[in-house]
């Protein structure tokens, strides 16, 4: 048995399901920079598609279990926190699936094995071919059990994330909310990167780079906040034309 076929079978041993359809589970672990998109090789994108169809059902029915009395606001925000792909990534890695994973040679130089972004659509292909092999039962208790460690986040104290600080830090000066426009994007698309300003009226734009949007978002506002530090800065003053 080579290296990637122990990988897969150790995968399917965690998970706890054989899959009947090998060409399925092949599918669901194939990147679709295998074959540089030639359309004899079936890849995981579209199975990522149904995938995240699944993950929400069963997050959001695990979410009104747990608290039957909880706002939909209240729901909407922890169930943000549970599917996204930083979740799914530590999923994957839970279960063995950058292991088990099939990419091209290219792809695995610049590190899509590692790439937080592929592991979670490859995590939400998985997901779908659970679905499809065995059930909606089978794919539940994947995501009961991958996804524990996610539930045990949400009750941990969260630090407002720099978005959120820099929406209040300009509200507190009577500001408009802070704007973002993503300004430039380079880099496959297995391994993107995202350039994105912000903008506060009356103080001078920040840039920052990122692996998603969101990433760079993020980013970027604490550039902002950073430079906001220690003594406050004289806005922008605009000029009449």
């Amino acid at each position: 048995m080579n290296v990637r076929a122990a990988a897969v079978a150790e995968l399917e041993r965690r998970i706890g399901h054989v899959f009947n359809d090998r060409d399925l589970l092949e599918r669901a672990l194939t990147h679709a920079s295998v074959g540089d998109g030639a359309k004899s090789v079936r890849h995981n994108e579209r199975l990522e598609f149904l995938g995240d169809r699944v993950l929400n059902l069963c997050a959001a029915e695990r979410l009104m279990a747990l608290d039957p009395d909880s706002r939909e606001g209240e729901m909407s925000r922890l169930l943000a926190s549970l599917v996204n792909y930083h979740a799914c990534a530590r999923a994957a890695k839970r279960v063995g699936l950058p292991e088990a994973m099939r990419f091209s040679a290219s792809a695995t130089k610049v590190g899509a094995r590692r790439s937080e972004a592929v592991l979670g659509d490859a995590c939400e292909a998985l997901i779908a071919a659970l679905y499809i092999d065995g059930g909606l039962e089978c794919a539940r208790a994947f995501f009961l059990e991958f996804w524990q460690e996610e539930f045990d986040r949400l009750s941990e104290p969260r630090s407002k994330d720099s978005k959120t600080q820099l929406q209040e830090w300009a509200q507190g000066l009577g500001l408009p909310l802070p704007a973002y426009q993503v300004v430039g994007r380079e880099g496959p698309d297995h391994a993107p990167s995202f350039t994105v300003q912000v903008v506060v009226e009356g103080f001078p734009p920040e840039q920052a780079q990122g692996r998603s949007r969101q990433d760079a978002e993020k980013a970027a506002a604490q550039v902002m906040l950073l430079k906001r530090e220690g003594p406050e800065p004289d806005p922008v003053q605009e000029t009449s034309p």
